[in-house]
Formats: structure tokens, C-alpha cells, sequence
């Protein structure tokens, strides 16, 4: 059972060896690098263990539940923890040739490899309480990730970020606490337990919203958005690409398990308000990016929008939705970090992410503008990228329920997040370009800026062309949790 904690160890030990190799420059680049590939390998391991052998539970000093602090891992929780290992080497090696020596210098090495146990820590505990603790020791290291370099364009997005989740976490504390005197246990399968004995089904709801509106501020939702776009394009490129990847699905993680296992008392109320909350978060992230003309901006605002097709199949509720929405999370954390680092290039060889400052770099760097079409096109769900078949399955989950508007909602959505798109493609590659010549990347470890982007977005093009046993792992994740 030592796999189910070890994508919780690895991060940590990482974290400490990080930190005893201060102002080691060279040795905590390389620790970090090891760590990062020691997580994937740990989140593959547990996967292929938990495909094979069913969940498994690791009860820690052997005290048994829902007494003691529980770790478990289905094959959602499983699937989820290899995203941060595939995210973090990438962010890693990209930031080989991207990160400062000041911010590495003052700690970005440990800062990086804690937030990463704290996301591998909140997608396996058991208990509801604990799930309260690693979200935030997430939100500490990610807020000084943020705030790193103490630039003042990243102080007022971290001061904004800080507070939103901040007021989450006093919400979520506070839901923690109502559901604890109702039903007397922490662990999350005592609780689902214990809910269906509970005289008060008005309680229920009223500690399901206290969930919904604590897990809808981290994971972005409308109306609660506000602190992403406001934050997300403010650090160096690595750590809006780590953000991107990770931070906001942890949050859809939490609503997918505590919607799916503990508040399923009343679907046709919960579940239908969250599907309608999904529509909107979807239209307003979309216009959003739509109206802006900073690189990351546009990128920052279609997190938002994205978001909201994870959460539609969430409120749809079937064994389709959630597999369409599964594999809508594995699809849009390798794509969105993708486009980030993309944009970090696109910064290193023009010194500015303004649409209208930039072009030509179709003529002057023709790889770089494949390397940002595959995931653009992915994003908007082109065939035969995974994009596509994510939202294939989501649009056909909602056309088997009856749920014509949110199909709507997400075929048009689609449609703008391609215009948004092309936008970029058609300011930042395909214009003339407002240089003779366009530069290229000088210092070390050039090679490093590039090979993420082209791993990244070979990986969406194979996800895309063997989505059937991708999407045959989602599914069987989808039927775990109804079953639970």
C-alpha cells in the first residue's frame, strides 16, 4: 500500500532535499528535476496498481477508519495524480531556461515540490477534514509561488488571490464543521454513510451549498472567478503554466467527489443548479477571453470558461457525463499548460504578450507556430485532437439526458473559444510583423524552452488518436464514483 502515499513523499522529501541545497543552484535543479519524474512514475505506478487491484486504502498507524487519517485511492483520485507529475516535469525542465537565479535563489525549487504534495495530498485523503489541510498547505506555497519576485503587477494579483481563497477556506472550515455535528465522523465514506440516516434534508442542501460555493471559488466558478484572471498572468510563464494545469482542477476534483459520494440526496435540486452554473461559467470565461488582447489574458480567461465543461458533467450525473468530464480535465491540464509555455517563448522572442505588439512569427519561427496551433485547435475541440472527443462526450451525455440548452451552451462556447483562437494565431503568428526579423532565444538551456512544448503537444495529438482506451479508463472511473 506503499504507492497510495508515495505521490504525498516524494514531493515532500523533494521539498526538504530542495531546501538543504540552498544557494546550490545546479543540485536543486537537478533534485527538482528528479522529483518531478519520481512523481510520475509513483502516480503512473499507482494507476496501473489501482486498474489492476481495485481502490486502495492506506490507514496511517495502522489506526483503523474512520478513527485515523486515511489515504485512498479509486481510480479517479488515481488518474488525477498523474497530472501533477506530468505537469511538474514539464514546468520543470522548462524552467531550466526560463527561471530567474533571484526566485530560484529565494526558494521557487521547495516552493514548487510543497504545492505539489498538497494537490497529491488533497486528491488521496479519505477525510474530509484533512482535505480542509492539504488544500492549504496548497494555498500557502502557491501564494509565495505567486508573489515570488515581488513584482507589483504579481502583489495585487496574489493579494486577490490570497483573499478569494482565503474566504473559500473559511466557508469550506465552516462546512467541515456543521457536517461533523450532523453527522459525528470526518471520514468520507462514514459520512456518506450517515447522510442517508439524516431526518433534515433542508440541512443537507444548506451544507451542500456552504461545499459548492467554498470548492466553486478554488476551482473558479461563476460568479466567483474573478481572482484567476486578475492572478494567472502575472508570475513567470513556469508557474502560470503549473497554475493553469493543476490548481483550478483540484477544486473541480473536491465539487466532483463530495457531489458524487455526500450530497446526492437531492440530485434534481444540486445537481441541476450546478449544471446551470457550469453554462454560465463557460459564457462568461468565453467573452471574457474574447474581449482581451494580452496573450495570457485570453489563456487565463478560457480557464474560466473550460472549467465549466468539466463541472457540466458534474450536474449532468450520469456514467457518460463524468467520464466526458474525467477526460475533459486529463485533456485540458496538458493543453493549457501547453499554451502558457507557448506564451513564455512567445514573450522571449518579442519581450511582449500585447496581440497587437506581436506577429510575423509564422515567417520567422514556423515550429513555434505548429507547437501553438495543436493545442489551440485542441482547446477548441478540433478532431482529431483529444479535445474533440472530450467534448464529444459531453455533448452527447447531455443530448441522452435531455439537456438541450447546456448542449447549446457548450457547442457555442466552442465556436468562440476557436474565434479566440484564431485571434492569437491571426495577431501573434500570421500578420506581418512589426520587427525586420524577428529574434531568437539567446542563453543556456535553450533546448530546454522547447521540449515540453513539443512532448505536451504530442501527447494531446496521441490522447486524441487513442481516446477509445483513454476514454474506456474514464468511464470505469465514472462508474466508481456512482457506485460509491
Amino acid at each position: 500500500m506503499i504507492l497510495t502515499i508515495l505521490p504525498v513523499l516524494i514531493p515532500f522529501l523533494t521539498g526538504v532535499a530542495t531546501l538543504l541545497a540552498w544557494n546550490r543552484r545546479p543540485v536543486q535543479r537537478a533534485l527538482s528535476l528528479l522529483g518531478a519524474a519520481g512523481l510520475l512514475g509513483a502516480g503512473l505506478a499507482l494507476l496501473a496498481s489501482v486498474w489492476r487491484k481495485g481502490v486502495q486504502t492506506l490507514q496511517v498507524g495502522s489506526w483503523p477508519a474512520p478513527f485515523g487519517i486515511t489515504f485512498t485511492a479509486d481510480l479517479f483520485s488515481a488518474i488525477m495524480v498523474v497530472l501533477p507529475g506530468l505537469i511538474a516535469l514539464s514546468v520543470a525542465v522548462y524552467s531550466l531556461g526560463s527561471m530567474d537565479p533571484y526566485r530560484e535563489r529565494f526558494g521557487y525549487h521547495p516552493l514548487l515540490h510543497i504545492m505539489l504534495m498538497g494537490v497529491c495530498g488533497a486528491f488521496l485523503t479519505g477525510d474530509i477534514f484533512n482535505l480542509y489541510v492539504w488544500f492549504e498547505v496548497m494555498l500557502i506555497a502557491s501564494f509565495v509561488l505567486l508573489t515570488l519576485g515581488g513584482e507589483r503587477a504579481q502583489l495585487e494579483g496574489g493579494v486577490k488571490y490570497v483573499a478569494l481563497n482565503l474566504m473559500a477556506s473559511a466557508l469550506f472550515l465552516a462546512g467541515v464543521g456543521i457536517l461533523y455535528g450532523v453527522t459525528g465522523a470526518l471520514n468520507m465514506t462514514d459520512i456518506a454513510q450517515r447522510l442517508r440516516g439524516v431526518e433534515q434534508p433542508g440541512l443537507v442542501i444548506a451544507i451542500a451549498f456552504l461545499f459548492l460555493v467554498a470548492f466553486g471559488i478554488k476551482a473558479a466558478l461563476f460568479p466567483l472567478f474573478f481572482w484567476l484572471p486578475a492572478s494567472y498572468h502575472t508570475p513567470p510563464v513556469a508557474v502560470s503554466a503549473l497554475f493553469a494545469g493543476l490548481l483550478t482542477k483540484v477544486g473541480v476534483y473536491a465539487l466532483i467527489r463530495v457531489f458524487t459520494m455526500l450530497f446526492v440526496q437531492n440530485p434534481g435540486y444540486t445537481h441541476t443548479l450546478i449544471l446551470v452554473i457550469a453554462g454560465l461559467t463557460m459564457l462568461i470565461g468565453v467573452f471574457g477571453a474574447v474581449a482581451q488582447d494580452d496573450f495570457r489574458r485570453i489563456l487565463a480567461f478560457h480557464s474560466v470558461s473550460q472549467v465549466g465543461y468539466m463541472i457540466m458533467g458534474l450536474g449532468l450525473f450520469t456514467p457518460m457525463a463524468l467520464a466526458g468530464a474525467i477526460f475533459f480535465i486529463i485533456h485540458h491540464s496538458i493543453v493549457k499548460a501547453d499554451l502558457f509555455l507557448v506564451s513564455g517563448l512567445v514573450l522571449r522572442l518579442r519581450g511582449t504578450h500585447h496581440l497587437k505588439k506581436l506577429g510575423g512569427l509564422y515567417q520567422t519561427c514556423p515550429a513555434l507556430a505548429s507547437l501553438f496551433l495543436i493545442p489551440a485547435l485542441s482547446l477548441a475541440g478540433l478532431p482529431p485532437l483529444s479535445g474533440f472527443f472530450a467534448k464529444l462526450a459531453l455533448v452527447q451525455a447531455g443530448l441522452e439526458a435531455g439537456q438541450f440548452a447546456i448542449v447549446a451552451v457548450a457547442l457555442g462556447v466552442s465556436l468562440l473559444t476557436l474565434f479566440s483562437m484564431m485571434k492569437i494565431w491571426n495577431e501573434v503568428f500570421w500578420k506581418p510583423s512589426l520587427e525586420e526579423s524577428g529574434p531568437t532565444p539567446a542563453g543556456q538551456a535553450v533546448w530546454a524552452l522547447w521540449l515540453p512544448l513539443g512532448l505536451l503537444a504530442a501527447l494531446t495529438t496521441f490522447l486524441g488518436l487513442a481516446a477509445e482506451p483513454l476514454f474506456a479508463l474514464s468511464m470505469r472511473a465514472a462508474e466508481q464514483l456512482i457506485m460509491r
